[in-house]
């Protein structure tokens, strides 16, 4: 195939080392695509003979080792990507400047250890920086300032330190993306980043950041993801009293910080955030209440104000959030009942609400709990969580409206009352957690009708009667129904007591005679009499033993 110029064998289920002869016979080959494939070893040497390649894919794959020296003699290569593998070792600092020519250089999700070269600064056409994920250290070079067509950096997941000023963003005027999440940046955030016009999306969180948020950053005119959580910057109140002012900003994180026992800033103070879709000001143990000038973030979908110390009652006001469909005020300190607003959430009611939630991507991937990671609103689950506050009073029957709801947590507070039964028409139910209230009553039997329920927790209650079996309920653990003395099933090695009697011991009542017919029969057919009763004995008792019941005899 002496001709061949682009060879394309992504997703697929190639095995073994990666081939090393393309450019033996190929001298043309310029696009080689291995993405996505179970290749395993080194990657070969001999690439480097290849002329002629522009363009050198194979992520996703199981490579190890170090990048081949041979491999930078491949002077064409505008496109080098080998993400998500197990490749070790640095960035040769000399070697590198041989790739001129490249635009993009994606080597995230390895081993990679280092620091990123000085000499970076002399790939003068470099588009695409994404080296996240890695064991990569040290301070970042100034020479990036002379990348100037940068568009894209992505560092998160490394070991980075110093500051970030080391870096003359000014320069890289065609910058759309900054992402150097989970690093360990100090100083403040550089002034000249509020000179990168082109950029719509930063991301500074999980570093050592400190001091206020400049009022230059509404000078970023495209911005429109905004996440500075998990740093040490102080003074909420002047924060949001900025941002406000920045209309293009979609999403914004600012979670995660200790703010010194600061209150949630007021309704006299903030006004603004019009095309706001996403808010975090989670973990920051902030007082007060939930401020009313959330109410006029019309676009607002999902909203995090976890982990707080808020007080007072939810408000009612909430059901104007026509586009709200993910809320979590969770570990807080609100009070009163569970509202009746809560359950005229347009987005949360209707069947259709589940397909009509806006399909548009996320500037970045966003983290939700449990390592959860979402790239577009739609395929993020409509929650309610008012877990672990003070809440009082019954669970509305009104919750039954929630049609499009996937999941509910009501644990850890002072509710009362009995399960209401319209919880079984929640069908797109994946989580429920009731767990840690004063229920009373019975579980729904219905409620194994709902087919898509992954975890469910009424622990630490004072329900009754029997779980429900069948459908999902036959795959929760018995932690799901502990600390309930009352409540009986064989798998929490409890039969039901006299109240409910029929469903276990008439059945059992059955069996057994059946099984002691038969192995009467059976002994008198043989004529053994002492015999015969042993063995009724212990097939009874391994009968038993079988269906899981624990039997005195």
């Amino acid at each position: 195939m002496s001709n061949l110029v682009v060879l394309n064998a992504s997703n697929n289920n190639f095995q073994g080392l990666m081939p090393s002869s393309f450019c033996i016979s190929s001298s043309l080959l310029a696009v080689l695509d291995l993405t996505y494939n179970q290749f395993s070893g080194n990657i070969p040497g001999s690439l480097g003979k290849c002329s002629a390649l522009r363009v050198l894919k194979a992520g996703h794959n199981n490579l190890t080792g170090q990048l081949p020296d041979e491999l930078f003699n491949a002077s064409s290569l505008e496109y080098l990507s080998f993400p998500n593998n197990g490749l070790d070792g640095v960035l040769d600092d000399a070697r590198i400047t041989n790739l001129r020519n490249l635009s993009k250089l994606h080597l995230g999700g390895n081993m990679l250890i280092g620091k990123l070269p000085d000499t970076i600064g002399q790939l003068t056409r470099l588009e695409e920086l994404l080296m996240s994920d890695n064991n990569m250290s040290r301070e970042l070079p100034s020479a990036l300032s002379n990348c100037t067509n940068l568009v894209t950096i992505d560092l998160k997941g490394n070991r980075f330190t110093g500051e970030l000023t080391k870096v003359n963003f000014s320069n890289l005027i065609n910058l759309r993306t900054l992402d150097v999440l989970y690093n360990k940046f100090t100083g403040t955030i550089p002034e000249s980043i509020y000179s990168c016009s082109n950029l719509n999306a930063l991301r500074l969180s999980g570093n050592s950041l400190h001091g206020q948020l400049s009022p230059r950053i509404v000078d970023l005119k495209s911005l429109s993801f905004l996440s500075i959580s998990s740093n040490k910057f102080t003074n909420i109140t002047n924060m949001l009293r900025i941002l406000q002012n920045s209309s293009s900003i979609t999403t914004l994180l600012i979670g995660g910080h200790n703010f010194n026992g600061e209150a949630m800033p007021g309704d006299d103070i903030i006004a603004g955030f019009q095309n706001l879709q996403v808010l975090s000001i989670s973990g920051c143990s902030l007082s007060g209440k939930i401020p009313f000038w959330l109410s006029k973030l019309k676009s607002l979908k999902m909203l995090f104000l976890q982990k707080n110390q808020l007080s007072g009652p939810i408000p009612a006001w909430i059901k104007n959030l026509e586009l709200l469909f993910y809320l979590d005020i969770s570990n807080n300190r609100l009070t009163g009942e569970v509202p009746l607003a809560l359950m005229e959430m347009p987005m949360l009611k209707s069947e259709k609400a589940t397909t009509d939630v806006d399909p548009s991507a996320f500037e970045r991937t966003v983290y939700i709990a449990r390592g959860l990671q979402y790239r577009k609103l739609n395929a993020v689950p409509k929650l309610l969580n008012l877990g672990n506050n003070k809440l009082t009073g019954v669970i509305p029957k009104e919750i039954g409206q929630l049609k499009s709801l996937n999941v509910l947590n009501f644990s850890m507070n002072s509710l009362s009352g009995e399960m209401p039964l319209q919880l079984c028409s929640l069908t797109n139910l994946q989580v429920l957690d009731l767990s840690s209230n004063h229920l009373t009553g019975e579980i729904p039997l219905a409620l194994n009708k709902l087919n898509f329920l992954a975890e469910f927790n009424v622990s630490n209650n004072d329900l009754k009667g029997p779980i429900p079996t069948g459908g999902q309920f036959d795959t929760f653990p018995d932690s799901s129904y502990e600390r309930n003395p009352k409540l009986c099933r064989v798998t929490v090695d409890q039969l039901c007591g006299s109240a409910e009697p029929s469903a276990v011991s008439v059945l059992s009542t059955e069996q057994i005679d059946r099984r002691v017919a038969f192995w009467i029969g059976f002994g008198a057919f043989f004529g053994v009499g002492i015999l015969h009763d042993q063995l009724v004995l212990s097939k009874f008792r391994g009968i038993m033993d079988t269906m899981g019941f624990n039997i005195v005899l």
